[in-house]
């Protein structure tokens, strides 16, 4: 399967929601839609399902243009935050739901409706009734509703996170299981960097209305082409050149040709280390006790750097520490 956006334009009034968007999603991936709100990622998302028609451009679905298809006629199974169950039908009733209404034998129906209350884990839920549901398990059946009728695509938009925390945690895994052994092509809109990095294969980060970058979770993270994915893809050091030079001149080595002014050098907290020393040329400003790494803040060479460790002795505001990185892991991002 190969879905491809072509120059894909949407406006509201005055405001640009979508401008000229180009992606394809191809056989059985992962795609996470990621950025933050307003930035055009549900308002894609629902143009792909078929619940918004866009301004100008191309939505092709194996080189069938879906313009002038209705939602119901795509073959996608969709997946809402507020997860949609219907309240009188049981657990059974609602995953069995797609095919009834295409007419689907019974004993059909019992046996996919069976198969997938075992891959969600609620196989001795079937007769209860949503609101005899937590919030994780009701999103366990909207997912297991949205795969039964063997949708060409899956649409999730933000499904976790009405969740807690944890539940959100186990469902991630979930999701990503289920959809690994169904082998279903899956887009999901997320503002999470930390979902989008744990369940894509691909991130397509968006920002107003535009994508800033498309590529696996690693190459956003470690590689940010922008400034604004440097930043939105987790805690970054923005580094100007001149202040590189004087401080760490070995991560020149990897920076782009260009004028000092056009480039930042970009280094996440874990690619700095530290070491305590009494004539350590940087001061501890304070630190943050996070479980199994700590985070700090230190002052050098008149400027703040954010850095992640594990247990450093004598690690404390105040306390002097020599500071080190290593050149290969710094990235470079226009200014």
């Amino acid at each position: 399967m190969t879905l491809e956006l072509d120059r894909l334009h949407k406006t509201f009034d005055d405001f640009i929601a979508l401008d000229r968007i180009s992606l394809k999603v191809e056989g059985s991936e992962f795609v996470c839609l990621l950025g933050p709100s307003g930035c055009g990622k549900t308002t894609l998302l629902r143009i792909v399902a078929g619940l918004l028609t866009h301004d100008s451009g191309r939505l092709l679905l194996d080189g069938q243009d879906l313009t002038t298809v209705p939602a119901r006629e795509r073959g996608f199974g969709i997946v809402f935050q507020s997860y949609s169950l219907f309240p009188n039908m049981t657990v059974a009733e609602n995953i069995g739901y797609g095919m009834r209404i295409r007419k689907a034998d019974r004993a059909r129906i019992a046996a996919r409706v069976g198969e997938l209350l075992e891959l969600i884990k609620l196989p001795d839920l079937a007769d209860r009734l949503p609101y005899q549901l937590s919030g994780g398990q009701q999103q366990r059946v909207a997912l297991a509703r949205a795969v039964a009728v063997d949708p060409r695509l899956i649409l999730l938009d933000e499904p976790l996170s009405a969740l807690d925390a944890k539940v959100r945690a186990d469902l991630r895994v979930e999701i990503r299981e289920l959809q690994r052994r169904l082998g279903i092509p899956t887009i999901m809109v997320t503002h999470d960097q930390e979902e989008a990095m744990i369940l894509s294969d691909r991130i397509v980060c968006m920002n107003a209305g535009r994508i800033e970058q498309v590529g696996r979770p690693e190459e956003l993270y470690l590689r940010p082409a922008t400034r604004f994915v440097a930043d939105f893809m987790g805690s970054s050091n923005l580094l100007p050149t001149d202040w590189v030079r004087e401080t760490m001149p070995g991560l020149l080595q990897s920076r782009p040709a260009g004028a000092d002014a056009d480039f930042l050098a970009c280094l996440r907290p874990e690619q700095v280390r530290l070491q305590a020393a009494a004539g350590g040329e940087a001061k501890v400003v304070d630190v943050s006790f996070l479980g199994h790494f700590r985070r700090a803040r230190i002052a050098w060479k008149g400027r703040e750097l954010l850095v992640q460790t594990g247990h450093v002795e004598g690690l404390a505001p105040g306390a002097a520490v020599a500071v080190s990185v290593d050149a290969g892991g710094c990235g470079w991002v226009r200014a």
